[in-house]
């Protein structure tokens, strides 16, 4: 189907489902458990194509879409994703926007840019206006709930499949934590870099004493080693602690004004931001800005089959989580997904339209919740 240029497509509908999937083994970090995931879908129709977006969360997401943003957005330009992003900021503003609203937005936003690329015809990583060719990776996961030999066949199977840097979480038994990290680096070798993250799980000197001991092990980045919300202790850790390893975190920002305050708290070494939770691709970009005005980098947080495609237009990017439990849920709700090359690297498909994903809704439907 073809269009006028110029001439409106309007939204027709907008809808998400929820879905629950078990891990395929108990998991935790320095301050949760967790043996699910809650996958939140989202899709957007116009013009005879539909666009996909989703996010990580409770039902609750759900209800907000449904009830909220779907009646927001009917009617309304397919083809301008940011002005259906503004629109959706001004229609939340009783609701709360950090949390549940803003994962919300996100899937919708993610939705309405594939289908703005799909009615188009145009892939999405030359929609957002791609600086990069591929997105870099670290292999995620390493849970304190992993005894170290499963740690290592982990950390070691990304190494041979030619990622160059890894990441575990520490901080839930300090006591075991030397031992993990010693095991780790034995997996992956002296050559490979590896990263730590404390998920919050440390007070200020813990954190900076943990960070002394890590770096014997060359460990180079640091996440979240106390709560997101001390700016005053990472910024502690970014100038007391080791050289050569940097401090981040930003994972649970949901909005400009929180990545906005802990880049002028000078709390970070590097800038993190989740593109299903800081309000979609618009928002990330929006972020991508702010790391662009400091020279900082900033690294994409989960859900790599869509923060590949974001990370191709972020021009100060490290470097995207390759992270263990939506690597194994998007592989299940998607066709067209993307694997990692040589040296780390997902390259988005540059001949299918939009991100090139196709839902597997039989597969799916089976861990149907809302």
């Amino acid at each position: 189907m073809t269009f006028p240029a110029g001439e409106p497509i309007p939204v027709e509908s907008v809808e998400a489902s929820a879905y629950t999937i078990d891990t395929d083994a108990p998991e935790s970090d320095g301050t949760l458990g967790w043996d699910s995931t809650t996958f939140i879908l989202a899709t957007v129709r116009a013009g005879g194509q539909v666009g996909t977006g989703y996010t990580y969360g409770g039902t609750a997401v759900t209800t907000v879409v449904n009830a909220k943003l779907a009646d927001v957005l009917s009617g309304a330009d397919a083809l301008q994703p940011p002005a259906r992003w503004a629109q959706m900021q001004h229609a939340v503003r009783n609701m709360g926007k950090p949390g549940v609203v803003a994962s919300a937005i996100s899937a919708v936003d993610i939705a309405l840019w594939d289908l703005r690329a799909r009615l188009l015809g145009e892939p999405l990583v030359i929609a957002l206006g791609a600086v990069h060719d591929a997105t870099p990776i670290y292999g995620s996961g390493g849970f304190t709930s992993y005894d170290n030999d499963t740690l290592a066949a982990q950390l070691r199977g990304w190494v041979q499949a030619g990622i160059p840097r890894v990441k575990m979480k520490v901080g839930r038994d300090p006591d075991a934590d030397l031992d993990r990290v010693t095991a780790a680096r034995a997996a992956i070798g002296e050559d490979t870099e590896l990263f730590v993250d404390a998920n919050g799980a440390f007070g200020r000197k813990q954190a900076l004493l943990w960070a002394q001991r890590f770096a014997d092990y060359d460990v180079r980045w640091f996440e979240e080693p106390v709560s997101s919300d001390d700016l005053d202790g990472l910024r502690l850790l970014c100038e007391r602690g080791p050289a050569g390893m940097d401090i981040a975190a930003g994972e649970y920002g949901y909005h400009l004004p929180y990545f906005h305050q802990m880049l002028a708290a000078g709390a970070v070494d590097c800038l993190q931001a989740d593109v299903t939770r800081a309000l979609g691709i618009t928002g990330v970009l929006k972020v991508a800005a702010l790391c662009d005005a400091r020279g900082m980098d900033l690294s994409l947080h989960c859900a790599p089959q869509i923060s590949a495609h974001v990370g191709t237009a972020v021009w100060h990017l490290r470097h995207l989580e390759y992270f263990h439990d939506h690597v194994r849920i998007e592989g299940l709700a998607f066709d067209g997904t993307i694997d990692p090359e040589p040296g780390g690297l997902l390259r988005p498909d540059r001949t299918a339209p939009g991100h090139g994903l196709t839902v597997k809704h039989a597969d799916l439907e089976k861990y149907r919740v809302a």
